[in-house]
Parts: structure tokens; C-alpha cells; sequence
């Protein structure tokens, strides 16, 4: 069964998802696809402010209160408090199709690294190269030197990847992140992602129905 994981690596519900996609990739006979939808890069990037930062520490609380993972005050502090930075998720997008480009497989590994990064670390992943030590303190230097260098052919697949994400998104009426579409070709269909903060035999049964 291939299940394609639409995400974006600044999303907190996607963060407190993380549990439930790791045990979905660890299931016989399920490929997880990650597809990353550049939903907080582009257009959808912005300046952190006052405002903003109250917004997403109330969600992260919420987040927080369903899942038991933590969102820490060295995150608020050195990350929403910072006033003036950036909220963009593009540095961490490259860095995923960087680390796919290079350490195929290893994906979904970084993707937790990132996210334990921002919201425990309080370390600002929307800071390239921010990004990039993480890359290499992950022991993938090849991968944060193309980072640090980003040619054409990563931006290439960048675009290709969100761009696909996007049109999945729009195709199935996706509301937002995260989503799950399951199943190949004709017979794909997205699955509620309420399901994901739930009994986790559910999701499975869901999945295999």
C-alpha cells in the first residue's frame, strides 16, 4: 500500500502527527511517500509578529494537550518571541529534497530532527543556515553542502515536489495539513487526517479498507 504524506515541515499538527506517521512507515507492505506542499514558503511565507506568535503558541498549545509532545518556552522564547523573523519553511523543504537527493531513505528521519529541532531545541529552521548545521550534526555533510550551495537541480526538484504536493492537495480537496493520500493510480483516496490523533489500529484499518 503507498501512502503519500502531504506536510509542510513549520506545521505544528503535522509535528504532532509525527507518531502516528513513523508507526504507518513501519508497517509491512506500506511505502511512505513524503510530499511536502511549500504551504508556509512563497506566498505562504510571512514576518514573525506579536500577533502571529500568540496565534501559533495558542495552536501549539492545543497541539501539545492532544498529543503529549512538547512544545517548549526555549522554543516560544527564541523562536515566536522573536520579532521580526522570518516564518518560512523553505529552507527545511530544500533541506528534506537535499537529504532525498542525497541520503535516499532518510527522509522522514530528518524530518523528525527538524521538527524535535524548532519546537524542543528552539533552534529557528527557517534559517537556512540554521538548517544546514542540523544537516550535519545528522551526519549528512553532503547533503548541507548542497544546501549551502543550492544549485538549479535542487531547486528543480523543490518545485516539482511542492507543485505535485499542491495539485494532490487540490485534487482531493485537501483541506490543509496533514493529509493522507492512500493508494495508487485510480484507486487513490485521501483519509481524514482527524485520524491521525487517534487509536491507532483505526488509522491502520482505515488505511487497509
Amino acid at each position: 500500500m503507498r501512502i503519500t504524506y502531504l506536510f509542510d515541515p513549520l506545521c505544528g499538527w503535522c509535528y504532532g502527527a509525527s507518531p502516528a506517521i513513523e508507526r504507518l512507515a513501519a508497517l509491512e507492505n506500506v511505502t511512505l511517500t513524503l510530499s511536502p506542499t511549500g504551504l508556509f514558503a512563497g506566498e505562504g511565507a510571512r514576518t514573525m509578529d506579536a500577533g502571529f506568535a500568540q496565534f501559533a503558541w495558542q495552536n501549539d498549545q492545543r497541539i501539545a494537550r492532544l498529543t503529549g509532545l512538547p512544545f517548549t518556552q526555549t522554543y516560544k522564547t527564541r523562536v515566536l518571541d522573536t520579532e521580526g523573523s522570518m516564518f518560512d519553511s523553505a529552507p527545511a523543504t530544500l533541506a528534506l529534497v537535499a537529504v532525498g537527493l542525497c541520503e535516499p531513505g532518510k527522509e522522514l528521519a530528518v524530518l523528525k530532527t527538524l521538527q524535535l529541532a524548532r519546537y524542543e531545541h528552539g533552534r529557528d529552521t527557517c534559517d537556512l543556515e540554521t538548517v544546514a548545521a542540523i544537516l550535519e550534526e545528522a551526519g549528512l555533510p553532503a547533503a548541507a553542502r548542497s544546501l549551502r550551495v543550492p544549485d538549479e537541480g535542487l531547486y528543480a526538484v523543490y518545485r516539482k515536489k511542492t507543485s505535485a504536493a499542491r495539485s494532490d492537495m487540490v485534487a482531493f480537496s485537501a483541506n490543509g495539513v496533514p493529509a493522507l493520500v492512500v493508494g495508487e493510480a485510480a484507486n487513490r483516496r485521501l483519509l481524514n487526517s482527524n485520524a491521525l490523533f487517534g487509536d491507532f489500529d483505526q488509522l491502520a484499518a482505515q488505511i487497509a479498507a
